[in-house]
């Protein structure tokens, strides 16, 4: 099979496990550098490969309107077009439902933007999203939902569960090349216990590939994030990957381990590098402030990425002070290490203490 998972170790809910897809093995729990126009910012697949990453996600609302999906198709997928020769992951366009409210319509039929580029309507479907993320030759594609803010009233999040609930057998439907390409089913439900539970019930008797909790961090404080995820976790199948999409703060992602998720995302790591915050272990430092600016130490001692072991805290801070490029650079590879070596060090604990 082209595609398989398999849980190898357990330590009370958590789980270590592999994850083959056509273009390579990935180890799980893992986390996804966000690549949403085939860029991870600051770092290229070399750099990336370099931090031990298996896989990057891709947006396909984005991609389909800039270059066009036919266009990455004719360089051969993805992850050709971008000289990532691993994994791929793309995300639905569901979310920009959620993050681009303010220039789009939902229907029973599709969703209907305004390009943030240039204004021309855009109307993305089930079908046209399977249509672009096949064509954009991902290892895993994602259903098209509906993602309601987390301060939606719970006739909005019932009513928007069941959309993303036919929407969901749309996808299935338009999902052709099942050879080649996963496709997973995405929970909603907002805060309510209740309606998660339909969804997972309902999304997981579709027998998709793995399956994904949505509709978390869009609003939510971190101890409802981990309530909702931990309630909804072992509600989906045992022997499929659970992927807890868009949660990106440390502590959150070690708590959605603990209670079984097995993939995650964020834009965290380079977005915050682009600001001159970065990752360690005693919390956040913010390069820009001016107790950093004769720090001649390592963002971290302890940490192995190329910025530690190059540059030091007053270097990186002058590099942001004087807008030099090469800052977020270094930041983002920090950032993007640190999370990595997270993961590793979580799969690691769950390897020794599995059961």
């Amino acid at each position: 099979m082209p595609f398989s998972f398999t849980v190898t170790h357990r330590a009370g809910k958590a789980r270590a496990g592999i994850l083959t897809t056509p273009r390579g093995v990935i180890h799980t729990p893992f986390f996804m550098p966000v690549g949403t126009a085939a860029a991870v910012k600051g770092l290229t697949p070399a750099q990336l490969s370099a931090i031990g990453a298996e896989i990057v996600l891709a947006n396909t609302y984005h991609l389909s309107l800039r270059p066009g999906e036919k266009l990455v198709a004719s360089a051969g997928g993805v992850a050709d077009f971008m000289g990532w020769h691993r994994p791929t992951l793309t995300d639905s366009g569901g979310f920009q439902v959620f993050s681009l409210a303010k220039i789009n319509r939902v229907a029973e039929d599709g969703v209907r933007f305004r390009s943030h580029i240039d204004g021309s309507p855009v109307f993305i479907s089930p079908e046209r999203s399977l249509e672009i993320q096949q064509a954009l030759g991902a290892d895993i594609m994602m259903a098209f939902d509906e993602c309601p803010a987390g301060d939606s009233s719970r006739d909005v999040v019932a009513q928007s569960l069941r959309r993303t609930h036919r929407w969901a057998e749309r996808s299935k439907i338009a999902w052709t090349n099942r050879e080649r390409q996963a496709l997973f089913g995405i929970v909603q439900g907002g805060i309510y216990e209740d309606l998660r539970r339909e969804s997972a019930e309902f999304i997981a008797a579709q027998n998709f590939s793995g399956n994904a909790i949505g509709g978390v961090s869009v609003g939510e404080d971190p101890e409802k994030i981990a309530a909702i995820v931990a309630f909804t976790a072992p509600l989906l199948p045992e022997n499929k990957p659970r992927y807890l999409m868009g949660v990106g703060r440390p502590l959150d992602i070690q708590r959605a381990v603990a209670a079984g998720v097995d993939m995650f995302d964020c834009v965290m790591p380079t977005r915050h590098a682009r600001h001159a915050e970065v990752f360690t272990r005693q919390g956040t430092l913010k390069l820009r402030n001016l107790q950093y600016r004769e720090d001649f130490a390592p963002i971290e001692s302890d940490c192995e990425c190329y910025a530690c072991r190059t540059v030091s805290r007053a270097y990186l801070r002058h590099l942001f002070m004087a807008r030099e490029i090469l800052a977020p650079v270094y930041a983002a590879t920090h950032n993007l290490y640190f999370y990595l070596r997270m993961m590793r060090e979580l799969r690691q604990e769950i390897i020794a203490h599995s059961e």
